[in-house]
């Protein structure tokens, strides 16, 4: 097979970085309990998150969006897109700040951890990806979720704290609590993250 046809059928791999970006279910419409409160706090967490894929994309940094099916087996990811894209929807506003690039890569996944019965393992390890940054909601449910499968697979963690969100500040601030103290966590600021430096 010539490297042109292998391109086409597999993608064209990036060059190994020991880095990835994971933006956990920030395409959401916010249909459910909460969602109206959780909804500015997640676009606060997607306009920050935003910045930081921004810089991630220019040291050619894996972008990594990792979404919620919500139920929908037969769905893909940029139905989901276009789903929270329509006028009216309360997750417009997020799903705009945070809408995919051509080359910006996509996981489904059927419960709360982004690692639990999807493909995201066998990305990583392809990437040649030794650290994760998580970013997304919630702190205390997936995002929390994702970095516990992260930590047991020996991965380094890094979860800024302005580009997550939860129904309530309490409920971020004990998952970082945690996530610090169990989970060797970095917690800095997205900001102070300085991609192609390891720790």
């Amino acid at each position: 097979m010539n490297e042109k046809m292998n391109k086409r059928l597999h993608g064209a791999r990036r060059a190994k970085n020991h880095c990835a970006l994971l933006l956990i279910d920030f395409i959401n419409d916010f249909d459910f309990p909460d969602g109206d409160v959780l909804a500015p706090r997640a676009l606060a967490a997607a306009r920050a998150t935003a910045k930081l894929k921004k810089r991630a994309r220019a040291a050619d940094v894996p972008v990594i969006y990792v979404n919620d099916n919500f139920g929908r087996w037969q769905s893909q990811f940029d139905q989901a897109v276009a789903h929270c894209m329509r006028r009216g929807c309360l997750g417009r506003a997020v799903a705009g700040t945070l809408k995919p690039l051509k080359h910006d890569y996509f996981v489904l996944k059927p419960r709360h951890s982004a690692f639990y019965l999807t493909p995201l393992p066998l990305l990583l390890e392809d990437l040649g990806v030794s650290e994760l940054i998580l970013t997304g909601l919630l702190a205390d449910s997936c995002v929390l979720f994702s970095a516990n499968d992260a930590y047991l697979r020996n991965l380094r963690v890094r979860v800024p704290p302005d580009c997550i969100a939860a129904i309530e500040d309490a409920h971020a601030e004990e998952a970082l609590a945690y996530m610090r103290r169990a989970l060797k966590a970095d917690t800095r600021p997205g900001a102070e993250i300085e991609f192609g430096a390891r720790r």
